[in-house]
């Protein structure tokens, strides 16, 4: 986290009415999705009119989409959401399990770049929705002296509406900054093989502590509109890559593991084939026990612990399955944090050694 309570003298040469210059130090901004303030109607309705007003989440005309959003979606949506997140809220810490694990992940990341670079590197988080914002985060690493920051969104895969739309926030956030830092940010990191193995070990723990070895793995994406595939977004092709890199690194056989996209929403065709269907025909197949992973979710979350743990799981259930296993999301999993931490160095090379 940011400490903006060391500043340096002022510049040599300069008048004595020169403010004091916090020593330069270079930012690593991590980002993840977001997460209401909690689960009561308006904070819910704050977080949901925010979200789904965004032109890479829902990039419908706006005098066609917000009347809808505004009048309808936005008056229900937030009781059935709130709800959802009510039956996963962290009560003793007041916040999201989303909020939760990036606050640790952050802590960890923190250590690992002290530990390599000493204080010469900040490391903090920001939401693309919600609380801490970019902007606020980005205000503070300039105030605090960095004049370099290097952008983390954390999506494993390359996503319009998660990658792209965090990276928006960022450079909006520059816009307004007098003097602009050096920026970068970080390029997809599905194929990286430390984050491939950190992935495979949270499979392999999970089966040994098992007594029966599932019938397939279902691993479980987030879906997007069909559409943005034939536009260009490369999410797809990165999601099926991963999925087969972690069998690969498994050593398994294709009928081990299959690839599934989750959280479907509006009249469109999304990515198929849909976990919730999935789950139900493996069922009624003869595949009574599998388990189920998000290799797209960096952390637990909404979509994790109620849509996969809850929902797709009872889908499961009511078409004759026996064993349902979640496989919790890498979160700050220290595989996941030493991944991470190699992704960072990479790509703060040339700026710091």
């Amino acid at each position: 986290m940011l400490d903006t309570s060391t500043a340096a003298p002022r510049p040599t040469h300069a008048p004595s009415e020169h403010p004091e210059v916090p020593t330069e130090k270079v930012g690593v901004l991590l980002a993840n999705l977001g997460t209401p303030d909690n689960y009561d109607y308006w904070s819910m309705r704050r977080y949901l009119g925010e979200f789904l007003s965004d032109k890479r989440v829902i990039d419908y005309p706006s005098w066609k989409w917000q009347p809808l959003l505004q009048l309808i979606i936005l008056s229900k949506r937030p009781f059935s959401s709130g709800a959802a997140y009510k039956s996963i809220w962290n009560e003793e810490a007041g916040e999201s399990p989303l909020m939760t694990i990036t606050k640790d992940q952050t802590a960890k990341i923190t250590k690992a770049m002290a530990d390599r670079y000493g204080d010469r590197v900040m490391v903090d988080f920001c939401m693309r929705y919600g609380n801490p914002s970019t902007k606020s985060r980005v205000r503070a690493m300039v105030g605090a002296g960095c004049r370099k920051i290097l952008f983390v969104p954390l999506y494993p895969q390359y996503a319009g509406a998660t990658s792209a739309t965090a990276n928006d926030a960022f450079f909006r956030a520059l816009m307004e900054e007098k003097w602009q830092p050096a920026a970068r940010t970080v390029a997809p990191y599905f194929d990286q093989p430390t984050y491939i193995d950190a992935l495979a070990q949270s499979v392999e723990r999970a089966y040994a502590d098992l007594d029966r070895r599932p019938d397939v793995l279902v691993c479980s994406y987030h879906g997007v509109p069909v559409r943005y595939l034939t536009e260009g977004d490369p999410y797809h092709c990165q999601c099926q890559k991963t999925t087969r890199l972690l069998r690969e690194r498994l050593g398994w056989d294709g009928d081990d593991i299959t690839t599934t996209f989750q959280s479907r929403f509006g009249p469109e065709e999304w990515l198929q084939p849909y976990t919730v269907e999935e789950v139900a025909r493996l069922a009624e197949g003869g595949k009574k026990n599998i388990a189920i992973c998000a290799p797209a979710f960096s952390a637990d979350c909404i979509e994790t612990l109620e849509e996969i743990n809850e929902e797709i799981k009872e889908s499961f259930i009511e078409a004759g399955g026996e064993t349902f296993t979640y496989i919790p999301c890498l979160n700050d999993d220290d595989a996941h944090i030493a991944a991470l931490a190699t992704v960072i160095e990479q790509n703060l090379s040339g700026w710091i050694d």
